[in-house]
């Protein structure tokens, strides 16, 4: 995998980088079975009010569906391309299961077209495998967690993340998530083998705003440099620093402030959180 740069031809493509997509994508034609078309919102609610700011416009996507619970067991599915995904930054993995089924798995670093992947409490733990934790040897590399036994993937999916699993004890183990987060799940929870592609995405350059309303993504205009009418940190004689802790138009703070549920149950399961390296302090 590598960064493609362009001759300075223009201020934007003096700075800007594109990841070299020849090298590593087999298609671009994805699987119609498995593809649906999604409305942009505009970043707006039924009722046409804006709930989420700064997005509107941006190229036309198709949503590939993709298997984030990986629960055809005891089937091998065969890996027939590796594909462009515009929902997300990694890349997607077309899989033929023996009985004729298609679906899409995120693709892991390293896998090939040709390759055979399983799902399954005995399977082997290699790359692209899916199985339960209870099955997985402690230190491996894994991705795609489920928070709960069932539910499908929902922890480490990005381009090159990667997890670790580093102990097991009754019915929960541990993992090292990306961020340094220490956090526990049911042994029951399934998760991928392997660390996700496109690990280099982090490397590239945008170069000009353009290319970020192309990705739907509208100039993002800071709250003190606003008028007090349309941002609690708008107003005040000459340039001022807010006068207010950070926060949002609405008032929940931001850079910092807390703002998660304390009822959630997850946060009982998390060991240590990813800004605290003061040594590990059980969360109950």
């Amino acid at each position: 995998m590598a960064i493609k740069l362009y001759k300075p031809t223009t201020p934007g493509r003096r700075g800007a980088s594109v990841i070299d997509y020849k090298s590593i994508l087999t298609t671009d034609t994805p699987e119609k079975t498995l593809c649906k078309r999604i409305k942009k919102t505009g970043g707006r609610n039924h009722h046409g009010k804006t709930t989420v700011r700064f997005r509107g416009g941006g190229a036309r996507r198709i949503y590939r569906i993709i298997d984030f619970k990986r629960n055809k067991d005891g089937i091998k599915a065969t890996v027939e391309s590796i594909e462009y995904d515009p929902n997300r930054n990694c890349f997607i993995s077309l899989v033929k299961y023996d009985d004729g089924e298609k679906r899409y798995i995120l693709s892991p670093e390293g896998i090939k077209v040709g390759a055979v992947i399983e799902s399954g409490e005995k399977v082997e733990p290699i790359v692209g495998n899916a199985m339960p934790i209870k099955s997985i040897p402690l230190g491996v590399e894994i991705h795609n967690i489920e928070m709960n036994p069932g539910q499908g993937g929902k922890l480490v999916r990005a381009a090159g993340g990667v997890a670790r699993l580093m102990a097991k004890e009754g019915g929960w183990a541990t993992v090292i998530l990306p961020s340094g987060e220490m956090r526990m799940v049911r042994i029951e929870c399934r998760a991928t083998v392997g660390e996700l592609g496109n690990s280099d995405y982090q490397n590239v350059v945008i170069g000009k705003a353009g290319r970020k309303r192309h990705m739907g993504r509208k100039p993002h205009v800071r709250g003190k440099a606003q008028n007090p009418v349309a941002h609690p940190m708008g107003g005040g004689e000459g340039r001022s620093n807010g006068g207010r802790q950070p926060c949002s138009p609405t008032g929940v703070p931001a850079k910092g402030g807390k703002t998660r549920n304390k009822r959630k149950v997850s946060n009982k399961r998390i060991i240590r959180r990813r800004k605290n390296n003061r040594g590990l302090q059980l969360v109950l």
